[in-house]
């Protein structure tokens, strides 16, 4: 199946020499100079005069009178898996750089000890004190820890569509109904105006280039490889930031879209390359920027628990950053003192791409990329995971585990939880396929809270949910297909068709009898009145 990298241009009429490094770029792309000519103005200005209370100017006035901003607090990259402390090797967060000397991932280290001058208890009411504002950008479930995730960046340059605070729901009926279980939640990042999780990395990182475009950094545009969410992502807070907008002919407004025969692989692949070569800022997960805003989200979950530490949080994975930016959200937590312990983690996979399982099932003694088939959870059919080493360290220190889902179980996964009001993503119906089979395996307790991390929206994938209710997959059971029935359009049809239905109907259906708990092919105790 195709797939495409996105890039967000400026101009395409601009002068660059395409063969040329980076480094030896002559000319200044127009974006740079025409917001150099617009920043001139900002602080006298038209803008401000004709909307003098907007929340952005009231953000200023904050941090001029607020001492809570003025804060010491900073970031860095430094290798990953370095001691911050020892290491030699760090790079500022306004440096244009992906990758370690060794060629080995960075991670973005904050000033925990300018952080720890602060208790537990402070973060906590601070955080808390945000949720649900509209103030200037806190009223984003990511920069309302704006602290802990860019704290040097301006809030002028933050490109926020208050992402996040996405809901945390109680799965009553599909915990019960399935799994004996009274605490069973889905925490739904996929409930985002572009529709998944990556909105809080995108905001991270397109914020940053914000910042970086107004400090005259040889930028030409950004670019990721996709298979659709990332790009969607970063198309629109490029569009909302206006970042080249000023500068672009009519037609270049829009993100300039490759689509590109081979698979997410070979897209990251060959976007790594072009990154390397001309001035376009990778904006994929290999840039650790995204991981500080997808950390957020662990926050969240412990907020919206009062900030009681569930038992296990079960993350689909397919680049395995996500995994990683989950620990990492519930270690600063733990570190900075708001909870004492972290969750175990679980990183589900489709087992047509699974390159992290099968690691696993060998102990972790050596880790082969894979090729990637084609599933229906196709935002996670990456079959050499850029994080790997990330995902591996984040299920080594929560003594994490790692589950896969055949295409078969993923869709019925998803038939069942919709069957219960949920409408989810493939993506979710690996992890609560790994679900099952842990609390089948008794991993997994009844009374464990546990919080399933969905990471799109089941809109995205209508087709995928009508193909499985229609029959229409090859070698698929289909086993909850519920098929549409034609019937003419006269009342006596269909009161025949109804009635031969009803009769038809299993009895657990209308309550007459105990539906089956998957997780214990016993009887459920939970009666199901509707149909």
């Amino acid at each position: 199946m195709a797939s495409s990298y996105l890039l967000q241009c400026p101009n395409f009429s601009t002068n660059l020499n395409l063969t040329s490094k980076p480094t030896t770029l002559k000319t200044t792309p127009s974006f740079l100079l025409i917001k150099a000519a617009a920043s001139s103005s900002n602080n006298n200005t038209s803008t401000s005069t004709a909307t003098s209370n907007n929340i952005r100017d009231e953000a200023r006035h904050q941090n001029l009178t607020n001492p809570q901003q003025n804060h010491n607090f900073s970031a860095k990259y430094v290798p990953f898996g370095a001691d911050p402390a020892t290491s030699t090797e760090s790079y500022s967060l306004d440096d244009i750089v992906y990758r370690s000397q060794s060629g080995g991932l960075l991670d973005v280290h904050h000033d925990f000890s300018a952080l720890k001058a602060f208790p537990g208890s402070y973060w906590r009411a601070l955080f808390d004190s945000r949720v649900g504002k509209t103030t200037w950008p806190y009223g984003s479930g990511v920069w309302s820890k704006k602290e802990w995730v860019l704290p040097e960046i301006s809030s002028d340059d933050i490109v926020s569509a208050f992402e996040g605070n996405s809901n945390l729901f109680w799965a009553e009926r599909f915990g019960k109904q399935f799994l004996e279980m009274n605490d069973l939640w889905v925490k739904h990042c996929g409930i985002s105006h572009t529709g998944s999780f990556k909105d809080l990395g995108m905001t991270v990182l397109v914020s940053q280039v914000n910042r970086l475009r107004k400090m005259n950094k040889p930028l030409f545009g950004v670019g990721c490889a996709s298979t659709g969410d990332t790009s969607a992502a970063l198309s629109a807070y490029c569009a909302s930031a206006d970042i080249y907008r000023a500068a672009c002919a009519a037609h270049c407004q829009r993100a300039f879209v490759l689509s590109i025969d081979t698979d997410f692989d070979g897209c990251m692949q060959l976007i790594r390359e072009v990154t390397s070569e001309l001035p376009i800022y990778l904006a994929n997960s290999l840039n650790s920027l995204r991981l500080e805003g997808q950390k957020t989200a662990a926050i969240e979950i412990l907020q919206q628990f009062d900030w009681e530490v569930p038992d296990w949080v079960i993350v689909p994975g397919g680049n395995l950053g996500n995994i990683y930016a989950f620990y990492k959200g519930f270690h600063m937590c733990k570190e900075l003192g708001l909870v004492d312990k972290i969750p175990r983690l679980v990183c589900a996979q489709a087992a047509n791409a699974n390159p992290l399982y099968l690691y696993y099932k060998s102990a972790w003694k050596e880790f082969k990329a894979v090729k990637a088939n084609s599933t229906f959870a196709s935002a996670i059919q990456i079959g050499d995971p850029v994080s790997i080493d990330r995902a591996v360290y984040a299920l080594k220190k929560s003594n994490g585990i790692v589950e896969e889902a055949t295409e078969e179980e993923l869709m019925d996964a998803m038939a069942l939880a919709d069957s219960t009001g949920m409408f989810i993503c493939p993506h979710t119906g690996v992890a609560l396929t790994a679900l099952m089979k842990l609390r089948k395996s008794g991993v997994i307790r009844s009374s464990d809270r546990t919080v399933v991390v969905s990471t799109a929206h089941g809109l995205k994938f209508t087709q995928s949910k009508i193909d499985y209710h229609s029959n229409n997959i090859k070698e698929m059971a289909c086993r909850y297909a519920n098929p549409p029935v034609s019937v003419a359009a006269d009342f006596g049809s269909v009161m025949d068709v109804l009635k031969k239905y009803l009769s038809k109907t299993p009895k657990w259906c209308l309550g007459l009898e105990e539906p089956t708990c998957v997780a214990t092919s016993e009887p459920a105790k939970v009666m199901i009145f509707g149909i």
